[in-house]
């Protein structure tokens, strides 16, 4: 469970790293939309974990593996742009979210389910 303070602080990270992406993400990937999912931050808000997914990509690991080799990068146009307003610019760790790919593998057993019933329903008719 996260404190107000810990989901306040994520929220700034999420924004702030938004923009960063948005502005200068074609030099980490080129031709690839990056969204920042979800921020988790630690309780001491010094270790941040980033999710990110990822939009015209064939290879999401390798993606986030790219990123992550410019993270110290990143941290540190993240303090340029935090700095008024944390006192530790924490260290960040890139994820790849995969709710989506999640969701979707769901929706097909679901509409698996629903046709198999149809299936049986039809055949005691």
């Amino acid at each position: 469970m996260e404190s107000k303070r810990q989901q306040k602080f994520a929220g700034l990270l999420q924004e702030e790293l938004a923009a960063i992406f948005q502005r200068e993400g074609a030099a980490y990937l080129p031709n690839t939309l990056v969204t920042i999912t979800k921020v988790r931050v630690s309780p001491d808000l010094a270790v941040a974990k980033v999710y990110l997914s990822f939009l015209n990509t064939n290879n999401t690991s390798l993606s986030v593996a790219e990123v992550n080799s410019h993270a110290g990068e990143i941290r540190y146009k993240l303090g340029g742009r935090i700095r008024h307003q944390a006192r530790v610019i924490p260290t960040l760790t890139f994820f790849v979210d995969d709710t989506n790919e999640y969701v979707e593998h769901m929706d097909k057993l679901f509409d698996k389910i629903s046709k198999e019933r149809k299936e049986s329903g039809n055949e005691e008719e």
